[in-house]
């Protein structure tokens, strides 16, 4: 059999293990890298031995190792700094630098040396940016607060992993002609902020005309700059990096990720198979404890150093701790940086094996904690307020809601039309969010709103109850099934806990989520495809006529504006 039909037969087998088992994965509630990286166990010399050569793999594996690198550079444009804000960078900082220390002390009360401890310590800080999107995408917790105090913590974090790569470069350099890497590296960069300047806008803009030849090209430069790098001794991944951000600041980038992104996870399969695929199973022995110890700190130790980080902030409770349980796993940069940190020869094997283990127990278990948060939330909260004030200065109001007819949940284009169909009426709304830029959008229309999170039970304190004829929930759920941690049925359950006995309403957008509804004191469910369907038909068959349709041009006017 020839050497092609050899690495034909390897890869097929790969791709169809890794698929068998990310189909496993999905159905455990697992992250794809989990499956890859025991796709690779499975298939590497201690299990099944499927790969015999492991050069062809290791070659996809660098080059999604480049594309992920040159998607992180797209995100780097002039303007994220500013993005960010200083509370972010400052409690970011402080995270990492937290954490590192005390992965550190832990890794060298393990035994490990000194350079290698600190090298751990490093790889624990980093979380995930793709799981957490993935799972807050699921849950419908981006635009939370929570979410986005989390996401700005990713994003500082991913600033210093870019700072952390060009280290590492650095030293693979030094192996070799330092002088001829420093030379390398100033070429690139010249190459870079020449093509920025003169070339980048035009030849994408030209490109563009045709969305294949623009993927094609992003990949190619990309390929062609981690080439590059490669050559001067500065390793594939830094390239990758200046490819992406020569293009962060045109205004094709975020086409290019998403069109990008499948590619990258399509060749992400062959890092993380490979990287399973030369875990030393026997060079573990006498590690499976560190390892334990290490992801106890990654799944309890990392959420505990980010809540008083947070509280501190001036951020409440709650968002303080589901935003620290978010990140309560390493990250796909950490896994990443522990293989450069073995080809710079600050790491051995051992420690690289110690380091991929502790992202497995991590990653699959925290896709857990992530998903049910909400439920782990309510059995904390108790002792967290008896260890810490709640003080959210961050998230209060400037002063209390005024009393309304109906409180609303949920502020977006259903929210919104019927709050305006509700005013039309004679009735006062209060609208209600966890999206503070919704907030803002419903104030800046002179309408009443507060900022609050209707999974919070202790949330229902902070509104005028008393007052209200109606709760009315509105809020999208996504995620396609009801769950323990949704938060109409937490709304309801703290509503009628905190003594409201006036009529509930809450929208429902499938009919699997009915029999955990009617089994709550629910008054009046809406079913808004179906009852927009009826009004349409009544609309059609009887249309209306004189003041009526006057206000119902009013009502669209305001809606869409």
């Amino acid at each position: 059999m020839t050497a092609s039909h050899t690495a034909f037969h390897e890869i097929t087998a790969l791709l169809v293990l890794g698929a068998a088992l990310g189909f496993a994965g999905q159905w455990l509630r697992q992250p794809l890298i989990v499956a890859f990286i025991v796709a690779g166990i499975i298939a590497g010399p201690d299990a099944l031995g499927v790969v015999s050569n492991a050069a062809h793999v290791q070659v996809l594996g660098e080059l999604g190792v480049a594309v992920l690198l040159f998607l992180v550079g797209l995100k780097l444009d002039p303007g994220l700094l500013r993005t960010l804000g200083p509370v972010a960078l400052a409690t970011g900082g402080a995270q990492v630098l937290l954490t590192t220390l005390v992965g550190t002390g832990l890794a060298l009360a393990l035994g490990q040396p000194p350079q290698t401890a600190a090298a751990i310590g490093l790889a624990l800080t980093f979380s995930s940016t793709i799981i957490v999107i993935k799972l807050l995408w699921d849950k419908g917790e981006v635009d939370s607060l929570h979410g986005r105090v989390a996401l700005g913590l990713l994003i500082a974090q991913d600033l210093l992993v870019v700072v952390l790569m060009g280290l590492l470069a650095g030293m693979r350099g030094a192996e070799g002609s330092l002088t001829y890497a420093a030379l390398g590296g100033t070429g690139l960069l010249v190459l870079v902020l020449l093509f920025m300047r003169f070339l980048a806008q035009g030849l994408l803009a030209r490109l563009a005309r045709s969305p294949e030849l623009l993927v094609t090209f992003a990949l190619a430069w990309a390929a062609l700059l981690a080439g590059l790098a490669d050559t001067f001794g500065l390793g594939k991944e830094l390239g990758g990096l200046l490819a992406g951000v020569a293009l962060a600041a045109t205004p094709f980038r975020e086409a290019l990720a998403s069109r990008l992104a499948s590619v990258r996870d399509f060749l992400l399969l062959f890092f993380f198979v490979s990287l399973g695929a030369s875990l030393d199973v026997g060079a573990l022995h006498g590690q499976w404890l560190p390892a334990l110890a290490l992801s106890v700190f990654v799944l309890v130790g990392k959420p505990l150093i980010v809540l008083p980080i947070l509280l501190a902030a001036g951020y409440g409770r709650r968002t303080a701790f589901m935003a620290g349980v978010t990140l309560a796993q390493i990250s796909e940069f950490s896994l990443i940086l522990a293989a450069l940190a073995l080809q710079a020869g600050v790491l051995d094997a051992t420690a690289q094996a110690l380091i991929t283990v502790v992202g497995l127990v991590s990653i699959g278990v925290s896709t857990y904690l992530v998903t049910y948060s909400g439920s782990l939330y309510s059995r904390v909260e108790p002792l967290l307020a008896r260890i810490a004030n709640d003080s959210p200065r961050r998230q209060a109001p400037s002063e209390a809601p005024a009393p309304a007819d109906v409180i609303l949940f949920g502020l977006g284009r259903y929210g919104t039309a019927i709050a305006e169909g509700l005013r039309t009426r004679g009735l006062s709304v209060l609208g209600v969010d966890f999206d503070p830029e919704m907030v803002a959008r419903w104030r800046s229309r002179g309408l009443a709103a507060h900022y609050g999170d209707a999974a919070d039970p202790d949330f229902g304190k902070a509104l005028p109850l008393a007052g209200a004829r109606w709760v009315v929930c509105a809020i999208p759920v996504h995620g396609g099934s009801l769950t323990h941690d949704d938060p109409r049925l937490a709304l309801v359950d703290a509503l009628r806990n905190h003594g409201y006995r006036e009529r509930i309403a809450v929208a429902i957008h499938q009919s699997d989520d009915l029999p955990a509804l009617r089994a709550r004191d629910i008054d009046l469910i809406l079913l808004p495809a179906a009852d927009a369907a009826a009004e349409a038909v009544d609309l059609i068959t009887r249309p209306p006529q004189g003041p009526e349709a006057s206000q119902r041009e009013r009502l669209l006017e305001k809606t869409v504006s």
